[in-house]
């Protein structure tokens, strides 16, 4: 007898609507969770301050797909000679088994859809590091054991705080 996955079903989410989460000082503002989508894909739209960003981080069970809707980003990809820039309406790809990373250049607050297929634990993974940082940054140990649980591998970041 073949198991059946649970199916998603059709949802709305309204303008500012959705799940809201600090990560590591970047906001997420979920769209859709691996919950809602069967495990399909997670959407978010993450607003990233001056200055912050994600830490170098490699995937090994999803692939993060980044369009700019505003501000400035520098993205790094492991085994690219040089950053990149990349502005509203712009787009980057983050496979899996690549590291990457990415930083706002501007003086004002980006705003980037995220996407995230398949949605195998990654809204999970960011509720820990939430809870994990709620009374001041941890030492990285422990936030690269919260993210070795779900794949993702971090390094000590070379320019965020």
């Amino acid at each position: 007898m073949e198991a059946k996955a649970a199916a998603a079903l059709p949802f709305v989410r309204e303008p500012a609507a959705g799940s809201t989460l600090n990560v590591l000082g970047v906001i997420h503002i979920y769209k859709a969770t691996a919950a809602e989508t069967a495990g399909s894909f997670s959407l978010w739209e993450a607003v990233v301050p001056p200055g912050a960003g994600a830490p170098p981080h490699t995937h090994t069970h999803e692939d993060e797909s980044f369009y700019v809707l505003s501000g400035e980003l520098v993205i790094e990809f492991e085994d690219d000679p040089a950053p990149r820039r990349v502005g509203p309406g712009g787009f980057f790809f983050g496979a899996r088994g690549r590291r990457h990373t990415f930083h706002n250049v501007g003086d004002k607050a980006a705003r980037v859809l995220i996407l995230s297929t398949p949605s195998v634990g990654l809204d999970r993974m960011f509720a820990e590091l939430e809870a994990a940082t709620a009374n001041g940054m941890p030492e990285m140990a422990k936030l690269a054991a919260i993210t070795a649980t779900y794949g993702v591998t971090i390094e000590p970041p070379a320019r965020f705080p």
